[in-house]
């Protein structure tokens, strides 16, 4: 029995959006508000968000094949969607290493705020890649469908896909015709 979920990228792609989102977050209120570990929990929440924008243009690369033979505006969608997420997985990455720097300059507090300021403007940068990632993602899903076939129907026989599709609708049944 394979725990791991198959195609892996679209549950490993909500640990970033979340992570670099409240890193966001979390990087403007450490601008405000340099006591206790307000700092360092920004530079924790936007480096694991980091490696989770890793991560996902990682699995993404890897189950990219899954949608390489659709249409030349799908395939067009699946380079923008690949390209914003190359920006979001930089963006990321930056904001981390300048908030990583801000807590670790306590000692020099005016540099320790330049660079949280610094932080917080990447890490909005990188919140903004988020959406326009994601954005040209649910495009692919939702209005594409690329992905959703193989997702649904790995490890199902053909002829128990079409008891699956007329279980789940019944009044139009497999093919989606009305059989009235």
């Amino acid at each position: 029995m394979n725990l791991m979920p198959d195609p892996l990228h679209p549950a490993v792609v909500h640990f970033p959006v979340v992570l670099i989102l409240l890193g966001a977050a979390a990087a403007v209120l450490a601008v405000f508000w340099r006591k206790g570990y307000v700092p360092a929990f920004a530079a924790v929440l936007l480096g694991l968000g980091a490696l989770g924008a890793w991560a996902a243009v990682q699995t993404g690369k890897s189950d990219g094949g899954l949608v390489e033979s659709q249409s030349s505006q799908v395939t067009a969608l699946l380079d923008a969607h690949e390209e914003w997420a190359e920006r979001t997985l930089t963006l990321a990455a930056i904001a981390a290493f300048a908030a990583v720097a801000s807590a670790l300059l306590v000692r020099f507090p005016r540099a320790a705020r330049g660079v949280a300021v610094a932080a917080a403007l990447m890490a909005g940068a990188a919140s903004w890649s988020v959406y326009e990632t994601g954005h040209r993602g649910g495009a692919l899903v939702f209005q594409h469908g690329t992905g959703v076939a193989g997702a649904a129907t790995a490890g199902v026989a053909d002829g128990q896909l079409e008891a699956i599709a007329t279980a789940a609708h019944p009044e139009t049944g497999a093919g989606g015709q009305d059989h009235d």
